[in-house]
């Protein structure tokens, strides 16, 4: 299995930050040239790999952490992304719903990114938080997951908990995506909770 991040502000390098923990190696690729960023990727540790972002969109597990009127742009670096599992980490602060079609901001993101499953989650802390190690108090930090697709659900849980995370199902996109999302001037209702969970 390989893992991408697209886009490396301070969520991707949280991100990548979860990784480089748990000696994972993980690309990470913007629209800018991979050396622009090599530096802040060797900080983070030798299993960060700065990549073009043609070559990043390769991998079987894409975290998509750029600005959400970006996701187009990403989305036309590949013909079709069958066989691979999208990570909605944007929001849609700003983006009015109409601009949406009424729509979860995951659901109309997911209609760019053609064949390919797409899992709501990681969005919901600050980078600051989210860049922490998950290990706290004896339990462990909660990232939310919503998704039309059960095994991609799945798949994202697993990874999580492999990054250390304690992953939380919340059902499909219209149900669950709509308390991870930010849309319009509005925070769905678990935007920034840092809840810890003790098994």
């Amino acid at each position: 299995m390989s893992y991408a991040i697209i886009g490396f502000g301070p969520i991707g390098q949280a991100l990548a930050s979860a990784f480089a923990r748990n000696g994972i190696e993980v690309s990470v690729a913007t629209t800018r040239d991979p050396e622009s960023f090599t530096s802040a990727a060797a900080v983070i540790g030798p299993s960060i790999i700065p990549k073009k972002l043609a070559d990043a969109v390769k991998a079987d597990i894409v975290f998509l952490a750029v600005r959400f009127e970006s996701h187009q742009d990403v989305a036309k670096a590949l013909p079709t992304w069958q066989g691979k599992t999208i990570v909605d980490v944007t929001n849609a602060y700003g983006v009015p719903p109409e601009r949406l079609g009424g729509q979860p901001s995951s659901k109309a993101l997911a209609q760019a990114f053609t064949g390919g499953r797409l899992v709501k989650g990681f969005n919901h802390l600050g980078a600051a938080v989210l860049a922490q190690d998950p290990a706290l108090h004896g339990g462990r930090r909660v990232v939310f997951l919503a998704s039309d697709d059960h095994d991609a659900t799945v798949e994202i849980g697993t990874l999580a908990e492999t990054l250390g995370f304690a992953p939380i199902k919340l059902g499909g996109l219209s149900e669950g995506g709509l308390l991870l999302q930010a849309r319009g001037n509005s925070w769905g209702q678990l935007i920034f909770k840092d809840l810890v969970k003790f098994d």
